[in-house]
């Protein structure tokens, strides 16, 4: 079976002008841009953000990285096309279902990624520099990285950090060396439950969910898991108190150290569960996470802004 072909027991659906439409538009999951509010972390603990001229660079930053982020979904799908077409829900997505066709959806994401480039011209050469490294990266998780264990879940990881440092280059606003550190062990605290909530699905329902799995053990990943949470709490913390004494000893930064624990704890619990997906679909099934998190981002707003 070619990978343009749809298995013999699944009837092909028909293809028109609107239905291929809405599948790539599908595959480029515009849902997941909400990932890219992480340009937003550097000005936003700089006390930056609100300041004239930041915010056009800021937004052409987040259309940039959500264009990018969309071309590399498109080449992820059409290349994992014959993988994602024996896996429980993959299968469903519109190039392994067979409405859209893998040579097209290369196409759109080529035209994707050279307009995100293009677009990020208009912030800075720093921003075009970043978003060409998480291009290429990307690149190669989606053509070989992916294949590679702990390098696969270091490269998912660098996406969320090299988000966070675009908001930096994006603007010309130094980043912190804590801000870094945390922003790197948070996302790789995510990936490793990402991944170990794949292997307890993996092992509930008996479907091979990707490669890289093989080469993993539940105990060495709840082993980064913890080892990433123990470092994200303890940086963030040293940046909390440097955020203190750089804001003329506001408790406020100290204060916000409670609500990013209990957070990072109760996250915890549900990743532990094995129903921890996509980190966005968790949070917005979580509501006393999204509490949290709102104390969080306040005491932050009060100890940069008050």
């Amino acid at each position: 079976m070619t990978s343009t072909d749809v298995p013999a027991n699944q009837a092909a659906p028909p293809r028109t002008p609107v239905s291929v439409t809405r599948g790539v538009l599908k595959t480029m999951r515009p849902r997941q841009w909400v990932k890219n509010v992480l340009v937003l972390a550097a000005p936003f603990v700089a006390g930056d953000l609100f300041t004239a001229g930041i915010a056009i660079h800021l937004a052409v930053a987040f259309v940039a990285f959500s264009l990018a982020a969309s071309g590399i979904y498109l080449v992820n799908d059409a290349n994992d096309v014959a993988a994602d077409r024996a896996h429980p829900t993959k299968r469903n997505r519109p190039i392994a279902a067979g409405i859209v066709a893998p040579r097209l959806a290369l196409s759109v994401a080529v035209v994707l990624l050279l307009g995100a480039l293009a677009l990020s011209l208009l912030a800075s050469v720093q921003l075009v520099i970043v978003l060409g490294v998480y291009i290429a990266v990307q690149l190669a998780y989606c053509y070989w990285l992916k294949h590679q264990p702990v390098l696969d879940i270091c490269v998912v990881a660098s996406g969320f950090l090299l988000r966070a440092i675009a908001g930096g280059a994006a603007t010309g606003i130094a980043l912190s060396q804590w801000f870094l550190l945390v922003a790197g062990f948070g996302s790789l605290f995510m990936v490793a439950g990402k991944r170990y909530a794949e292997m307890m699905l993996a092992e509930r329902t008996g479907a091979k969910i990707r490669k890289s799995l093989e080469s993993y053990s539940a105990s060495y990943l709840r082993f980064v898991w913890a080892l990433s949470a123990t470092v994200l709490i303890t940086t963030y913390s040293l940046w909390a108190f440097e955020i203190r004494a750089e804001r003329h000893n506001t408790v406020w930064s100290v204060i916000s150290i409670v609500p990013f624990v209990i957070a990072v704890l109760r996250y915890s619990v549900d990743v532990d569960s094995g129903n921890g997906g996509e980190p966005e679909e968790l949070a917005l099934a979580d509501r006393v996470l999204q509490v949290l998190a709102v104390l969080w981002i306040g005491t932050l707003v009060l100890a940069v802004y008050a």
